[in-house]
């Protein structure tokens, strides 16, 4: 069993981008409004599964525009730097070490 979780970029008419996360094995669905609260969800939907999630595969509707793209990726990758400081690990190494 592999567990994949997929996070869709949307659009909202008035308030922005959202992700619409997707358990693919249960089909359980979070909307979440930020960067930091898709962590979250990925890691309350991970508990089921012992906290273990194969991959999350990143979609996004055809309206999402470039801009919002590049917002995500910033919120993103500050997030990721954000964890690694405080782990004081590479995510890509942990990823990598991790890959059977």
């Amino acid at each position: 069993m592999s567990v994949v979780f997929e996070a869709t970029i949307k659009m909202q008419a008035i308030k922005g981008w959202y992700i619409e996360l997707k358990d693919t094995l249960d089909e359980r669905v979070a909307f979440c409004l930020s960067v930091e609260e898709l962590e979250t969800k990925i890691e309350e939907f991970g508990a089921q599964y012992g906290g273990h999630v194969d991959e999350v595969r990143w979609l996004k509707d055809d309206n999402v525009l470039p801009h919002v793209m590049d917002e995500v990726r910033v919120k993103m990758a500050e997030q990721r730097d954000k964890i690694e400081e405080k782990t004081g690990e590479s995510i890509e190494e942990t990823a990598k070490n991790s890959v059977v």
